[in-house]
């Protein structure tokens, strides 16, 4: 999570990162998602954020994670935000290309809005999950699925 906020903290990409520590953008992924790293791993990454090489250390101890649980979960939802927002923009560009489309190619018969009927309905659904408008799949159910698979209490 530390390398998270240190990166983004930056501006930077993963695949910046990866760059300028010398790691595999794979490797500064899982790093970034919680999984242990490698001594050389983390010494590469203390270089390129100036930081002690301890620091690192401390912050992959278990009781270290649950410090920022707040700020992952927040984290997480604004990439879903930035997910439903990448979609919205697809959906937008392709049906233009098809308006275009069926305004060329057979303008007497509108076939466009079709598609896009369709589409438009995945948008909703996606964008009433991502805002939590209904909250049929959210937390609560996620943490019982959870505590279901794993026979214990979260």
């Amino acid at each position: 999570m530390l390398v998270r906020k240190l990166r983004l903290k930056r501006g930077w990409s993963q695949d910046h990162l990866a760059q300028l520590s010398g790691l595999n953008i794979k490797t500064v992924q899982r790093i970034e998602r919680g999984n242990r790293a490698s001594l050389e791993s983390l010494n590469s990454l203390a270089a390129v954020f100036e930081v002690d090489l301890e620091e690192l250390q401390d912050y992959q101890k278990p009781w270290a994670d649950q410090s920022d649980e707040a700020e992952l979960k927040v984290i997480e939802q604004v990439q879903d935000i930035k997910g439903f927002y990448t979609h919205l923009a697809i959906f937008f560009a392709v049906h233009v290309v098809f308006l275009l489309m069926n305004l060329v190619n057979s303008p007497d018969e509108f076939w466009f809005y079709l598609p896009a009927f369709g589409w438009g309905i995945g948008i909703l659904v996606h964008g009433l999950c991502v805002f939590e408008v209904f909250n049929l799949l959210g937390p609560e159910w996620e943490k019982a699925q959870i505590e279901k698979r794993l026979n214990r209490k979260l």
